[in-house]
């Protein structure tokens, strides 16, 4: 196929089925990296052999299935399974369809039509379990498992804390941790990016279900999820699925079992390496970690079955600092301004277009706690916008002389340091340390353009504290 794209997801692919081809990964290995079964693995791999990366991208795309049945048909059947053949179990309702009411449909669709509905099989069957030893990655950078354990680190010298890591399957290293006040989005966020700084992109990661991951089944779906068809991932995963990384989820804190007897190890020694450190505090903590790690690396860490590392590097142009972060839509208003978080972002005229009101534009909310705009994938520049008329007469009227509380400036910038149609001015940005994210970005600062708000209004609260599900 001449000028073929691939996606991230596709890439992992063909770097898969590509040590497959190469004798250093077995298909069912394989399987488990990419999220399918090993029988669609040995399909992947098949027509990988005959058509080359060609038959990795979809044939399907933007094409509505051929079997696909309308929604007369899903209301008929959700009113049967309710109604005459209430207490059927789906398999019984589904010869009973095409027996009695000419309705030719699988075991499997039944029951997906059904559950979307809400509408469960009185008849339940669990399974045995069976547990067995399973064998490590072939190489390191494979598959890395990720958790967090809360523990009283310090004895009793400091605050409880979190600690937050990664454990490689294949070598039993550990690549990165850090300690947090909480396990938290932006403690994992900041994980990964130690990780891909240094190393790679993984190929996997290994995690349980907690809600930074997946989100929960029994959260009620929202509409834009019901229109789509599917769950709107959680903001790891979607940082995820930008990297093309493969999430895997544990159904038992047994099948995680690595990291969770890593944890019970640094209980043990990393415990008393703080205490011989005499840690009291958070930054002295992670300070003692980052020199523990290489010497519990050195002597835990076994050699991987093949040499060389899977990592994956960066590609480039792909801003890191603009995948690991929190994303959200907002709808411009009338006068090209955006609101977030207590702010009032002014976005400013490009060249490409002089206006974005009504326009769906996207907030980054970047780990070092600055605010980039972007439209389309192109990033706007932006500054606080002035106040409001309704706030100047509040102001005006208004008996303390309490300086009013300052907002850092906000801004999106090029790749090459420039706000997108700044016509080669240099754009203001925000927050501290923003230059790590766009390095000739300045920093500045603002004043609000409201009142003091109460000691415990939302706009006091950090930036960064969202919720673990967004």
């Amino acid at each position: 196929m001449k000028g073929l794209m691939l996606s991230q997801r596709e890439e992992t692919r063909l770097q898969v089925l590509n040590q497959v081809l190469e004798g250093r990964l077995g298909v069912k290995e394989a399987s488990g990296l990419l999220g399918v079964s090993e029988r669609h693995g040995w399909r992947l791999l098949a027509a990988y052999r005959k058509e080359g990366a060609a038959a990795l991208a979809h044939g399907n795309r933007g094409r509505k299935p051929a079997h696909a049945f309308g929604e007369e048909t899903r209301a008929r059947i959700r009113d049967l399974a309710q109604g005459r053949y209430q207490g059927v179990n789906h398999c019984h309702l589904t010869e009973l369809l095409a027996e009695r009411e000419g309705v030719m449909l699988s075991r499997s669709t039944v029951r997906r039509l059904l559950a979307e509905a809400g509408i469960t099989s009185p008849r339940r069957r669990r399974p045995p379990k069976h547990r067995v030893r399973r064998e490590r990655y072939a190489q390191e950078g494979m598959l890395l498992q990720v958790d967090g354990s809360r523990h009283d680190w310090l004895e009793g010298r400091g605050p409880y804390l979190t600690l937050v890591g990664a454990i490689d399957d294949a070598t039993g290293t550990v690549p990165s941790a850090l300690f947090r006040e909480q396990e938290d989005a932006q403690g994992y966020f900041m994980l990964l990016e130690e990780i891909i700084r240094s190393k790679g992109i993984p190929l996997a990661l290994y995690s349980d279900r907690h809600g930074i991951f997946q989100r929960s089944l029994r959260e009620p779906e929202s509409l834009e999820e019901q229109l789509a068809g599917e769950r709107r991932p959680t903001q790891f995963g979607r940082a995820l699925g930008e990297l093309g990384v493969q999430a895997i989820f544990a159904l038992s804190p047994q099948a995680k079992g690595r990291v969770e007897r890593l944890w019970g190890t640094f209980q043990d020694r990393l415990v008393a390496e703080l205490r011989l450190a005499g840690a009291k505090t958070i930054q002295e903590a992670n300070r003692v970690l980052r020199d523990f790690l290489p010497r519990f690396n050195a002597r835990f860490g076994v050699p991987a079955a093949q040499p060389g590392l899977a990592y994956r590097q960066l590609p480039p142009g792909v801003c890191l600092d603009g995948v690991l972060c929190f994303k959200y839509q907002r709808t411009v208003a009338r006068d090209n301004t955006v609101r977030f978080g207590g702010h009032t972002l002014q976005l400013l005229p490009a060249l490409e277009r002089l206006s974005y009101a009504h326009a769906r534009v996207e907030v980054q909310e970047r780990l070092d706690g600055s605010l980039v705009v972007s439209y389309q994938g192109q990033w706007i520049s932006a500054t606080e916008a002035p106040p409001h008329p309704v706030t100047l007469r509040a102001r005006k009227g208004a008996r303390s002389e309490t300086p009013a509380p300052t907002a850092s400036l906000v801004v999106g910038v090029s790749p090459d340091g420039l706000g997108i149609g700044t016509q080669g001015r240099s754009v203001v940005g925000l927050g501290p340390d923003h230059e790590r994210a766009c390095p000739d970005t300045l920093g500045a600062g603002s004043k609000g353009d409201g009142h003091k708000p109460d000691p415990n209004h939302p706009w006091r609260r950090p930036l960064l504290t969202k919720s673990l599900n967004t």
